[in-house]
């Protein structure tokens, strides 16, 4: 197993016509490693790693103590694939109540040139003691040390989806319980490696590592009749969060018209953090 899902690195040097950095904007730059590919094809990223790689970019992005994030939206605008990943965030809308900060990860092409494949939108709320007012549903139990847990999705209940243990799947620890929403099973999941080589990976950055898995895990359909790939991810959430387990109570709704959506209740072990919402893409497969 690799120890990580991204190794940080030089910037590569410019070919002399396709630059390789743009002195406008401060980027960082990292390879993404074998832990980091899609169930979908071998050729793309999962889109875990690349989300939690935007989350870590907007928490380091003029971090303010005094704010949290509380709605996240990422939009994946096309295969994130394996060559070096550079990422940079900006505030978009300052301000000591509310304020907006984006960022986008961009994908090294063969000619050395540099594409957008992927986005993110955060916005952050100044916080404040709420807890006299705070609810929400019942916490998620049984907990995950409670539950027995296996590494990645190989489904031997006919409950779920066989998503075997390869590539991004095979470094997620998953461990079932009941679920309250739709007619799969909700999933406790925490990723298994560090987001990035060298680094403590926070709370925020380890659940997006696995946020995404809501579309697979939500759904009966079979990957060998039906694809049903995301183009977005939205979170919503009610409180700070506590890693790096995450509960996921997700069902996804397939349309007559070849999209449907995908939407969860999401958990960790001390109660309800919010909802996440993805958009879905359907395709027969053959």
């Amino acid at each position: 197993m690799e120890s990580s899902y991204y190794v940080p690195v030089d910037a590569p040097a410019s070919d002399g016509t396709s630059p390789a950095d743009d002195s406008s904007a401060r980027h960082e730059y990292f390879k993404p490693t074998d832990a980091t590919l899609s169930v979908w094809s071998p050729t793309m990223q999962h889109g875990g790693p690349p989300s939690a790689l935007m989350m870590r970019s907007l928490l380091r992005c003029d971090p303010d103590p005094a704010q949290h994030f509380t709605r996240v939206t990422t939009e994946i605008l096309g295969p994130i694939g394996l060559g070096v990943n550079r990422i940079h965030a900006r505030v978009t809308r300052p301000g000591r109540q509310i304020s907006l900060v984006e960022t986008e990860l961009e994908v090294q092409q063969p000619d050395g040139s540099f594409r957008t494949a992927a986005k993110s939108v955060g916005w952050r709320i100044r916080g404040a003691d709420t807890s006299e007012i705070a609810n929400g549903p019942a916490p998620l139990t049984p907990l995950p040390d409670e539950l027995p847990s296996q590494i990645g999705f190989p489904d031997d209940s006919g409950e779920a989806v066989d998503w075997g243990t390869l590539g991004f799947i095979g470094t997620v620890e998953s461990a079932r319980t009941e679920g309250r929403y739709g007619q799969t099973p909700a999933v406790w999941l925490r990723a298994a490696l560090p987001l990035v080589e060298g680094e403590k990976t926070s709370d925020l950055e380890a659940m997006f590592i696995v946020i995404d898995v809501a579309n697979g895990v939500g759904t009966r359909l079979r990957p060998d009749r039906w694809s049903w790939m995301n183009t977005d991810t939205t979170v919503h959430l009610t409180r700070i969060p506590g890693g790096p387990w995450v509960g996921i109570d997700a069902h996804m709704v397939a349309g007559p018209d070849g999209f449907g959506a995908t939407l969860a209740d999401l958990y960790d072990t001390s109660g309800y953090i919010g909802r996440s919402a993805q958009t879905v893409l359907l395709n027969a497969v053959g």
